[in-house]
């Protein structure tokens, strides 16, 4: 094994009032214990940074328990297998999991799988080919349902979720617009992944600028910001239009969403349909398949924001919440 004997963690200290600060975390080190039959142990590379996380930090009532205080912070991990007593693993065995904020994991392998990284990089498992993407995948193809001529809108499209929301929606045949902050990761949702459009919401035209995009208006919404942006898409939405509700990130540190008009819902008779992927494991294997196939053959493009050392999570997680990252945020490890 490595020859380290204490493991790094991020533990959650307090629950935040009002907006999250690095004060709600703490950084300490603990012993690495040996390992007892039936465990072993990951150097974890890398660490998933996502917004579904500030919601676990509150102890408010939600599809999730919330994260126990003084423990390690939730979240996905890929590494190597640097030592075993499980028959399933072997060192050097590259695998995902759910370790949280720590550089090494310990367990029996519950919920841990390994992959390849021949054609797909060991940080995509944690993106396009993990959690993110299969989360684009089922809100895309299960609720949106896109056909060919369809004009889909997709929010915070620059980021892990959305970029591949509006790459699937573009191979479906669809007209796919996308809403982001600021003019560099606009440039970077048409340049270079491709959709026919992306408005900077920042910069105080969202409504009239989705009028002209969208001429013919939208047929599909992919929701990961709610907020003033929904408000803006809403009027925009063609009858039986559909709206993947995956996130409302406007409204996840302290700050109050305001009420949407249930009116438009009503008259224009949508479908918005609230999902938690991690409801439906029976599609993950087809998604995955999927996804990682288009990552291998250079077929979906994704973008990552590292930061470097797990002393630096908290920071970058913050960062997350107020839309300084591009593309998938992760913390690498090692």
């Amino acid at each position: 094994m490595a020859d380290a004997q204490k493991n790094r963690q991020v533990l959650l200290v307090s629950r935040p009032e009002g907006e999250a600060s690095t004060d709600n975390f703490r950084l300490v080190e603990t012993p690495l214990l040996p390992l007892r039959e039936g465990e072993l142990r990951v150097r974890n590379h890398y660490l998933s940074l996502d917004p579904y996380m500030r919601g676990r930090m509150s102890d408010a009532k939600s599809y999730a328990a919330p994260q126990a205080l003084n423990e390690v912070m939730i979240g996905g991990t890929v590494g190597e297998v640097v030592e075993s007593r499980n028959p399933k693993f072997k060192v050097g065995d590259n695998v995902v999991g759910m370790y949280g904020w720590q550089e090494y994991g310990t367990s029996d392998g519950t919920g841990l799988y390994a992959v390849d990284t021949t054609h797909v990089p060991l940080s995509a498992y944690l993106g396009p080919v993990g959690m993110p993407g299969v989360t684009a995948w089922y809100g895309l193809n299960r609720i949106i349902e896109p056909k060919a001529g369809d004009t889909v809108a997709v929010s915070a499209a620059s980021g892990a979720v959305g970029s591949v929301v509006g790459q699937l929606a573009k191979a479906a045949g669809c007209r796919v617009i996308g809403i982001a902050g600021g003019a560099e990761k606009c440039r970077y949702v048409v340049e270079t992944l491709g959709f026919d459009a992306c408005i900077d919401y920042k910069a105080g035209h969202l409504y009239d600028e989705l009028k002209a995009a969208a001429p013919d208006d939208i047929d599909g919404y992919f929701e990961n910001v709610g907020g003033e942006v929904l408000d803006a898409v809403l009027p925009r939405m063609n009858a039986h239009g559909r709206i993947a509700l995956c996130g409302m990130i406007s409204g996840y540190d302290g700050k109050p969403l305001p009420l949407q008009a249930p009116r438009i819902l009503l008259t224009q008779r949508l479908k918005l349909q609230g999902f938690i992927v991690s409801e439906h494991m029976e599609l993950w294997p087809q998604a995955l398949k999927e996804l990682g196939e288009r990552v291998a053959t250079k077929k979906l493009i994704y973008r990552e924001t590292i930061a470097q050392g797990l002393e630096n999570a908290p920071e970058a997680f913050l960062g997350l919440l107020r839309g300084k990252n591009f593309g998938k945020q992760l913390v690498k490890l090692i």
